[in-house]
């Protein structure tokens, strides 16, 4: 018997900013001056008080259930501030911040999550897709883009962004697949925030990383800090100028944390143990962002609670905004579904009209 390793493979994994706020060895060009940071940070900073917003909205009744994205600011801002305008986001239900940070406005999401889908008619962002509730569906979406992006000779790039639980599905692996035969301007992007609603990583998936899901697709797969903003920041920029440039497909799984219920509909107390999140609520990265910003003395705790200040207005202008939005009236949500709508809906499209604006 003849026995030889036909292959092998290495998932390497990137930090520049470890939880304390202290630098591991060089920065990449971009990071060397800090003060050039803070843009990031306060793209941090509009998530989270937006996404705080959208909760206590949604807790006193003005707002439809709701996905937090407390604790992954970092994985997407990062990886949406990485992109060109004409690069293509397929987001799922949580990545709110790369919305924001490639222009849409807090009153189009406030407005789509009130239950309007007039809200993901973006005015500043209308390439990239739609929220998507059903689970890795838009992954393969992001790879017929891609596929298109390739066959025109478009320097752009299809970015669909899943959570761990989304790589169990066979949407995911399709997906990769595809990307990996026909060497296609794809970044896939694994938000691990650790949980699959009530599933927690262990009991998703046995593999040792989700990065390493692209071996088997031919791609690279690596892994990043997702609460450190500067290396995901770096690693989407590299892949990304691969992926434009001919260089095909990567796969990045992000390192976070769920810091919140799965949704507003949810209650994590039931299944996550307290001790856990005290623990992850450590390595937040908004905090250590902010650490490093003070500790090179290019920013304040006073022009911190300035900016938590003018965010915080800016958000509550917003939510204004949508809470005055004129509902829409209950017989259009036939209006975009058939050309011609069929007889069976035809009566109950009747019998809302004739309800009116109620």
């Amino acid at each position: 018997m003849t026995k030889v390793a036909v292959a092998s493979f290495d998932i390497e994994f990137y930090q520049y900013l470890n939880p304390r706020g202290e630098i591991l060895g060089d920065l990449p060009e971009f990071a060397k001056r800090a003060a050039d940071l803070i843009p990031l940070y306060r793209d941090m900073i509009v998530t989270r008080i937006f996404d705080s917003k959208a909760v206590t909205l949604q807790r006193t009744g003005q707002m439809g259930t709701y996905a937090s994205s407390a604790g992954q600011e970092a994985s997407v801002v990062g990886l949406s501030r990485a992109m060109h305008k004409e690069d293509m986001l397929f987001p799922t239900y949580r990545e709110h911040g790369a919305y924001l940070a490639r222009g849409v406005t807090m009153t189009e999401l406030f407005v789509y999550w009130g239950g309007n889908e007039e809200g993901m008619n973006f005015a500043n962002a209308c390439g990239d897709f739609p929220v998507c509730i059903p689970i890795a569906t838009q992954v393969p979406h992001a790879v017929g883009a891609a596929y298109a992006f390739k066959l025109r000779g478009q320097p752009r790039v299809a970015v669909p962004v899943c959570g761990d639980g989304a790589t169990s599905k066979g949407d995911f692996y399709e997906g990769i697949n595809a990307a990996g035969v026909w060497n296609l301007p794809c970044v896939f992007a694994v938000i691990n925030n650790q949980w699959a609603i009530s599933q927690p990583r262990s009991r998703q998936s046995a593999c040792q990383t989700m990065a390493q899901k692209a071996i088997a697709a031919g791609i690279p797969g690596e892994q990043v800090d997702g609460n450190d903003v500067i290396a995901v920041y770096d690693r989407f920029v590299k892949a990304l100028n691969r992926a434009r440039s001919g260089g095909g497909p990567t796969l990045i799984e992000s390192i976070t944390y769920r810091m919140s219920d799965h949704t507003t509909a949810d209650d994590a107390g039931r299944y996550r143990n307290e001790q856990e999140l005290i623990q992850q609520k450590a390595l937040d990265p908004i905090d250590r962002l902010n650490t490093y910003l003070i500790e090179q003395s290019v920013w304040s705790e006073q022009q911190n609670q300035q900016l938590i200040e003018e965010v915080t207005a800016e958000v509550d202008a917003a939510a204004n905004d949508y809470l005055n939005t004129p509902r829409r009236a209950p017989h259009t949500i036939f209006d975009c579904l058939y050309e011609t709508l069929p007889k069976a809906y035809q009566s109950q499209a009747g019998r809302l009209t004739a309800l009116g604006d109620v």
